[in-house]
């Protein structure tokens, strides 16, 4: 991978707190022209360093209340690929990590209500083939959520 310079780190940095800034503000706070921002951001998305961008929704605006991390212990490791692609079928899971410790995979889940949670895990994830059981951790609130920090070389 090409090494991300100290420009590419301030870009990143300015960026990663709001998205929809402009290139010409960017261009100005790092002190380059905004072709220079438009071909540095272009390269890190080109590099995989930025792989996303877009609107974040609110769930509870849309009436999901309730955000659940389910821990999903399997059969065998190796029913993984053929369980993602079970809960990809499933619009409330947004997120599903392979991990280590207690559980196989770690699923984050939002639902209207704890009916509709209680339906997602009777019905829907329990059923699928190779889930032995799961173990739900309601989250109360989310006190931190940022990207990972932009360091600057020493």
């Amino acid at each position: 991978m090409e090494k991300i310079d100290n420009l590419d780190k301030q870009i990143l940095e300015i960026i990663s707190r709001n998205a929809r800034i402009p290139f010409k503000d960017v261009a100005a706070e790092c002190g380059v022209s905004r072709a220079a921002i438009h071909q540095r951001v272009q390269r890190l998305i080109d590099l995989g360093v930025i792989i996303g961008s877009g609107y974040e929704v609110n769930p509870k605006s849309l009436g999901y209340r309730t955000c659940t991390y389910i821990g999903l212990k399997l059969e065998k490791g190796s029913m993984y690929k053929s369980v993602v692609a079970e809960l990809k079928k499933i619009p409330e899971v947004v997120e599903c990590h392979f991990t280590t410790g207690p559980y196989t995979m770690l699923t984050k889940v939002y639902a209207r209500d704890n009916e509709q949670l209680m339906d997602l895990l009777n019905n829907k994830l329990q059923e699928i083939s190779g889930v032995v059981s799961t173990e739900t951790l309601i989250s109360l609130d989310q006190s931190i959520k940022k990207e990972i920090p932009i360091c600057q070389e020493d």
